[in-house]
């Protein structure tokens, strides 16, 4: 459909994906390659105004059809924007977060039915779906930890909201294994992006 590839990178709090995703595009440039790096919430101004009214932690009272519509508000704009017309023209885009976030946070972790929120996808992504995607898994607790006390209003939720979002993101991974690459976010970072770049090899040879 694209001359472009698009990667995304995805995983609960903590587990080093905006990292990984920084060593991809700067390995993607050095190679000599048209990529560019965008995240979700936000890569757009209207899209990052967005994120501030979704992770302000005063919005207490957002519920969870609200902050589900928010987000999609968010990826069609950056989708409009720039994924497409990136991807139109050749370019590798990594993205730190997309329409999987949505179904691991608000479909398993707030209930949300994730069947409405594939089909609000749709709509809101025009169809665009990642070429490869990275779940960085790790250990709830670790997590959380690693996130520090400086939180924002959806990691300062629950220990067993997060717990269902990790089961999410699992279920995702054992449903779509050709897209979706597990990979134990324990290991270290160098180990991790390691088979980040064989895998991306192999996609964009």
């Amino acid at each position: 459909m694209f001359k472009g590839k698009f990667i995304t990178f995805e995983g609960s709090e903590g587990c080093g994906k905006s990292t990984q995703s920084r060593f991809l595009l700067e390995y993607l440039q050095k190679k000599g390659c048209s990529a560019k790096l965008i995240r979700e919430p936000g890569g757009v101004v209207i899209s990052e105004k967005v994120r501030e009214i979704l992770l302000d932690k005063a919005n207490t009272a957002m519920n969870k059809e609200c902050e589900t519509l928010l987000y999609m508000a968010a990826r069609a704009q950056v989708v409009e924007e720039v994924i497409i017309p990136e991807l139109e023209r050749g370019t590798i885009l990594v993205c730190d977060r997309f329409l999987d976030s949505t179904v691991a946070y608000q479909g398993y972790g707030c209930g949300v039915e994730v069947e409405a929120i594939k089909s609000m996808g749709l709509f809101a992504t025009k169809g665009v779906q990642p070429d490869l995607t990275f779940f960085l898994d790790l250990d709830t607790e670790e997590g959380l930890r690693r996130r520090g006390t400086e939180r924002d209003r959806i990691e300062l939720r629950s220990k067993e909201y997060h717990d269902k979002v990790r089961r999410g993101y699992q279920e995702i991974a054992r449903k779509e294994p050709k897209r979706v690459i597990l990979i134990d976010g324990t290991r270290t970072r160098e180990d991790i992006f390691n088979e980040i770049k064989e895998r991306v090899e192999a996609l964009i040879k």
